[in-house]
């Protein structure tokens, strides 16, 4: 099953992707939050949620980290 790494910051902040058959479950770890996991159905429904999740306007000054997180989600 295809892992994949979204984004790393360090240990403790990062965004993981693990394909398992039809089902994509996606981990946000965060040194302020915990660990959040989202498990979607197909890749559209995937791509919906990160466009509403992540949004331009939270990565001000940090476009181009905002554009790897896109890019890495759609090579899921």
């Amino acid at each position: 099953m295809p892992k994949y790494e979204i984004f790393k910051q360090d240990n403790w902040n990062m965004i993981l992707a693990d394909v398992k058959g039809t089902k994509i479950e996606v981990l946000e770890i965060s040194s302020e939050w915990g660990e959040d996991k989202h498990v979607f159905y197909s890749r559209p429904e995937m791509m919906h949620w990160v466009h509403s999740h992540y949004k331009p306007e939270e990565f001000v000054g940090r476009d181009q980290e905002y554009e790897q997180i896109i890019e890495n989600f759609k090579k899921i």
